[in-house]
């Protein structure tokens, strides 16, 4: 497909999307099975128009005067890719299988528009009702916050230190451009193409071996920052499918004991395999019906790991579409759940044991607020300070229970993570 055709293809995904309110792989998994001409190359480029569009869905519209899918995309080529209005106007020529010619109205805000006047929700491509939550947590570094959110994100390996270490992986790895992730010690960040793509790492022999995982440098930290030593009982409690749980089973070296269990038993289908392919040592508790599976570690666990679920705000970069589908019920949800599982979290831990509240979102209502909750409900419960956290502590956000991360301070998604003793 030629680059014009792209643009029609992606301006057509965004109205599947908008039209039919659905997430944006699903409309472009449909979209490539009705052309199935298109090949690898072109649906990944499609793909990649279409995620930097929802990026910068509302900044888009301001700039274009509307939000249209085609203005949103025409608004998106020139804030998220720098593209001039000339460039835009050689693809939109209205040939065949190319956009239709820009007009003088959209010529003339590609080529001068601003966003200078824009309200701070436009700036930063955020829904507009969570403003007060990110600005309780940001201050005045809310627009250039959430403007990093809405980046693209980077490309994030963890070496499994069971079978390698970083030195063997860069070397393993020299066929590709990577390079040691600034702050976890266990990373390796790869250099991705102008088109956001990135090498087929799931079919790499180091992968296939288990001598790297795909895992943002933030997830890593947070694993780290949880203090999981050697010989310890550590419930992962919400392991889905497994990232942090090897994470864990790598920090304690094999030794202890490792317990994963999630509420979903379907998110933790790939764990078995990926345990394999690692080297790795962890009880896998499935959930049948409406027994505990975990009932009988009732207190007697030095850690347990609460990977919480949430609304995904530190993920927008990856998950763009999800920020325009959040709801107010959404986050009413999400803070019911993570009370519960934070509750379940205090019977397993033994006395002087620790919990470790970990989330992917930016908002204060599931982090701070959440530990705040905890405490009240448990008095005998206390925040406890991160030693590990010593070397990253000048890129952290420090927040009144926790450490925060996010694009703009340390590269990384948007983790929280707050450490309790009980």
């Amino acid at each position: 497909m030629i680059p014009a055709a792209r643009l029609s293809a992606a301006i057509e995904v965004l109205t599947d999307i908008e039209e039919r309110r659905r997430p944006a792989s699903d409309a472009l998994k449909d979209w490539g099975l009705a052309h199935r001409f298109a090949g690898s190359g072109d649906r990944a480029a499609i793909a990649s128009l279409v995620y930097d569009a929802l990026r910068r869905r509302a900044s888009s519209a301001w700039l274009m005067g509307s939000g249209t899918p085609r203005a949103v995309l025409l608004g998106a080529l020139r804030l998220a890719r720098g593209m001039a209005a000339d460039e835009i106007a050689t693809l939109c020529d209205g040939g065949r299988f190319a956009p239709a010619p820009l007009g003088e109205g959209e010529r003339q805000a590609l080529a001068s528009g601003t966003l200078d006047e824009a309200p701070p929700h436009v700036a930063g491509d955020f829904p507009d009702w969570i403003a007060p939550s990110l600005a309780r947590l940001l201050g005045e570094d809310m627009v250039p916050e959430l403007q990093a959110l809405a980046e693209r994100a980077p490309l994030d390996l963890r070496v499994n230190t069971l079978l390698s270490t970083r030195e063997a992986a860069l070397a393993d790895l020299v066929h590709w451009s990577v390079a040691p992730t600034p702050l976890s010690p266990w990373g390796i960040r790869v250099a991705l193409g102008p088109d956001g793509r990135g090498p087929s790492v799931q079919s790499d022999p180091a992968f296939l071996e288990g001598r790297i995982e795909i895992q943002d440098e933030g997830s890593q930290l947070a694993a780290l920052l949880t203090g999981a030593k050697p010989g310890e009982t550590v419930v992962d409690l919400c392991a889905g499918g497994g990232g942090k749980t090897l994470a864990l089973a790598a920090m304690m070296g094999g030794t202890g004991r490792l317990v994963a269990t999630d509420a979903d038993p379907r998110r933790l289908a790939p764990i078995h395999d990926r345990l394999r392919r690692a080297g790795a040592v962890a009880e896998i508790r499935t959930p049948r019906g409406k027994a505990d599976p975990l009932a009988d570690l009732d207190g007697g666990a030095d850690l347990v790991v609460v990977d919480a679920p949430c609304t995904g705000t530190g993920t927008w970069r990856r998950n763009p579409d999800a920020k325009w589908r959040l709801r107010p019920g959404s986050l009413s949800l999400r803070l019911s759940e993570q009370a519960k599982v934070l509750d379940r979290a205090a019977r397993l831990v033994r006395p002087g044991g620790r919990i470790a509240y970990i989330t992917c979102s930016v908002l204060p209502e599931e982090n701070d607020d959440a530990v705040a909750g905890f405490l009240q409900r448990h008095p005998s419960a206390r925040r406890e300070d991160m030693p590990e956290a010593a070397p990253y502590a000048s890129a952290m956000r420090a927040t009144r229970h926790g450490l925060q991360m996010s694009p703009l301070r340390t590269g990384t998604d948007g983790f929280y993570i707050a450490r309790l003793r009980c």
